[in-house]
Order: structure tokens, then C-alpha cells, then sequence
């Protein structure tokens, strides 16, 4: 068996890690802490595995993906919806952590381009203070839909202690993540193009270069897919239905809709384009959705080109 065809899927848990090599179907468990990666990573190169896959769902498979990249190994991290296709397609209902690993070493096997370079160490601290930031600010927004419905003063005074701490909370994790994002010099450069951009404000800059660092290094098809702004079409014999988006990364794409809805109210930016979409009867979502997208656009081949925004 060579490593060409030989790949490992691993199921990962909170204490547990399966793991299954295909097409041999051997299966081991290790324990999900530092000497349990050790064993995995010795145990898959003995095997002559080159490509590792994992689902991801939370964060417990982390520590497992930097030390398998650090190892040299081919690492995919894939959409569970994907793995849950193919066990459809097998025709398969039996589920257990093994049968599950062996199923994404299948799923390894057979998807060859499910491997893709993994972000830094440093790009994912920076992401991981970006989604903190997020859940402080959805912390927020629900102590201030409490504090609407509040209608003891006791109550009401408790909440708007707790919205003065999460609101502390906030800056603090801002000002270390304009930190972390200023550090880097290339980083810096893209954040003075990206202000150039109609409707593209400090939140949405951080949110792009925490969120989305292969700015700059992806086609027009490649960011919208990658942002969730592609309308995937919805077609069958004589049937046409509307086309919709979806997938990607969920908060790069709300980012870019306020900037759009921005933008589109500015006479500087996009309101000629918005209102040109509005008279060709396009839904106001959709219009927005537009803009959205040639933002995304327009701010990665900005990046790409090392020029600022020129509305033309």
C-alpha cells in the first residue's frame, strides 16, 4: 500500500479520538490529549497514511489538527453534511464512533481535494479572538432584549450591569485584536485599501482580515462561494426555480451585508447601482445581496492589486 492511496479519518471527541485507515479498515482509539496525539500521529505514519480528515464540529479536534499539519500530513477538515452524504449513498443507518471514523476514512479516500493548507498558528488565534468578539456582542444584543422585557427595577438594574461588563468586555477584545491584526505589516496594508471601500467601516475591516485571510488570493467565483454570497441555481427539466445563497463563512457574509446596506444609501458609494437593481423589480434582499457580493469582490482584487477602491 502506498501513501497515495492510503488516507485516515478520525472521529473526534471530547475525551476520545477514533481513528480508521483506509482501505486496510484497521481502527484504534487514543485518548484526546497531548501523548493520545503522539500515538495518533506515530501510529498513521507507521500506516504510511498521507491524508488525515476530521469533520468539523467544535473545537475539540483543534489541538489534533495543528499536530497532524506540524507531522506533515495531508489534513482535511470538511462539513459533516458532506460525510452524512456518503453515508446516504452507501446506504448505511448503523452510527457508532468507530463506524463513523471508518466512514470518513472512506470519505478521505475518495474525496482527493478535501486537503487544503491550514491557516498559522497566529492566523488562528486571530480568528479565535474574532469569534470571541462575536459571541460577546450576541451576549449583548440578548441582556438588551431582557432588559426591554424587564419589568422589575431589580431586574432591569442587574441587566444593565451585565450589558456595562459585556460592553467593557467588547473593547478589551477589540483593542487586542486591532492589536494582534497591526502587528503584521501586510495586514496593515490591506486594512488601508479595505477603508477605501464605500460602507466598509472598522468592524467589517476586522471581521474580512480576522475571518477571511485568503483575501487576495482567490478568483471572483472563488470569494463568493468562500463568503456565502453565490446564488446557487435551483433547476430541473422545465422547472426553474429562484436561486438562493448559502454555505460559506456566515459571519464574513453578515459583514458584508451591513457594508452593502451602507453603501447603498451613500451617493458616494453604491446607491446608483442598488437603485438600478430596485427598478429592475429586484427584491430589496436581493439587491442588497448584489452589492454584498461585489464588495467581496471588488475588496479581493483590490488586495490583489494593491490598489484602492476606484468606483469604475
Amino acid at each position: 500500500m502506498t501513501t497515495m492511496t492510503c488516507a485516515a479519518g478520525v472521529d473526534v471527541g471530547r475525551d476520545w479520538l477514533d481513528v480508521a485507515v483506509a482501505p486496510a479498515g484497521r481502527a484504534f482509539r487514543a485518548p484526546n490529549a497531548p501523548g493520545g496525539l503522539k500515538l495518533v500521529t506515530a501510529r498513521l505514519k507507521r500506516a504510511g497514511v498521507a491524508r488525515v480528515v476530521l469533520e468539523s464540529i467544535g473545537t475539540y479536534g483543534t489541538p489534533l489538527v495543528r499536530a497532524l499539519a506540524q507531522a506533515g500530513f495531508q489534513v482535511g477538515v470538511v462539513d459533516p453534511r458532506r460525510v452524512k452524504a456518503l453515508r446516504l449513498a452507501e446506504g448505511r443507518r448503523a452510527k457508532t464512533d468507530r463506524l463513523d471514523a471508518a466512514l470518513i476514512a472512506r470519505f478521505a479516500l475518495l474525496m482527493t481535494d478535501v486537503a487544503r493548507p491550514l491557516p498559522s498558528a497566529e492566523a488562528m488565534e486571530i480568528r479565535a479572538l474574532s469569534t470571541r468578539r462575536r459571541q460577546v456582542v450576541e451576549l449583548a444584543a440578548a441582556e438588551k432584549t431582557r432588559l426591554k422585557q424587564a419589568l422589575d427595577e431589580e431586574i432591569a438594574d442587574s441587566c444593565r450591569r451585565l450589558i456595562a461588563g459585556l460592553e467593557a468586555e467588547r473593547a478589551r477584545v477589540e483593542a487586542l485584536l486591532e492589536m494582534r491584526l497591526a502587528a503584521d505589516p501586510a495586514n496593515r496594508r490591506r486594512a488601508e485599501l479595505l477603508r477605501t471601500i464605500p460602507g466598509v467601516g472598522p468592524a467589517v475591516i476586522t471581521t474580512l482580515l480576522a475571518d477571511l485571510p485568503e483575501l487576495g488570493t482567490l478568483d471572483r467565483r472563488s470569494v463568493a462561494s468562500l463568503t456565502g454570497l453565490a446564488p446557487h441555481p435551483d433547476q430541473s427539466g422545465t422547472r426553474t426555480g429562484r436561486a438562493h445563497i448559502g454555505g460559506g463563512r456566515s459571519c464574513v457574509r453578515t459583514a458584508l451585508y451591513m457594508a452593502a446596506l451602507s453603501a447603498s444609501r451613500s451617493d458616494r458609494g453604491l446607491k446608483r447601482e442598488y437603485q438600478a437593481l430596485r427598478d429592475a423589480e429586484k427584491p430589496a434582499k436581493v439587491a442588497l445581496t448584489a452589492i454584498a457580493r461585489r464588495l467581496a469582490v471588488a475588496a479581493n482584487s483590490m488586495i490583489k492589486a494593491d490598489q484602492p477602491w476606484n468606483h469604475a
